[in-house]
């Protein structure tokens, strides 16, 4: 098995490809090790010390680092943890059906702008940031503000609020014109 890496734009955050499928559908983020009890991939790879986060992908595995470590202590065990879950046979998430769009949902008056909205961050967002080991996901939408919460190599990059003002509010804002702004959430 060869697993490829990639840099982000995110210097705190590498992306793992291990030339098979991580996950059947959507994705899956573990901001900690304390949220990855559900997945045999996020626990394998949250042994190595200095993994502060892991982001599970179709056929990706983004790895967020702590501050205190550097990728070259890192990284060749991470890419052994990785390897030997794909070697067990076990799943990336145990359990794993039908994984939900990520989207939260929404009921109110506002259901025609907010299905555009999950239309466009679906077709045009998401996998624009896919490719940079990220995601981001649709929060809420309130009197013209859309509140997004940011995934992956997405959450804590440098360039995450250029992204969402000067890419993804002017996206929105060009097809929906009741889109005035975009705001990212915490988790």
């Amino acid at each position: 098995m060869f697993i490829q890496t990639e840099s982000t734009p995110n210097p705190a955050t590498l992306k793992f490809l291990p030339g098979e499928t991580v996950m059947q559908a959507g994705t899956a983020d573990f901001p900690s090790s304390d949220t990855a009890a559900s997945s045999p991939l996020a626990r394998r790879v949250f042994d190595v010390e200095g993994v502060a986060g892991v982001f599970l992908g179709q056929d990706f595995v983004t790895v967020t680092k702590s501050d205190l470590v550097d990728w070259a202590h890192i990284k060749p065990a991470i890419l052994g943890a990785i390897m030997e879950h794909f070697q067990s046979g076990a799943p990336a998430i145990e359990g794993e059906g039908a994984a939900p769009s990520g989207h939260a949902e929404h009921d109110g008056p506002d259901g025609a702008i907010v299905s555009q909205i999950k239309e466009l961050l679906d077709t045009r967002v998401r996998p624009a940031v896919a490719q940079d080991g990220g995601d981001i996901t649709f929060h809420g939408f309130e009197r013209g503000v859309v509140y997004l919460h940011m995934q992956g190599a997405c959450a804590g990059c440098p360039s995450s609020t250029m992204t969402l003002k000067m890419g993804i509010e002017n996206l929105l804002r060009h097809y929906i014109p009741e889109v005035t702004e975009v705001r990212p959430v915490a988790a």
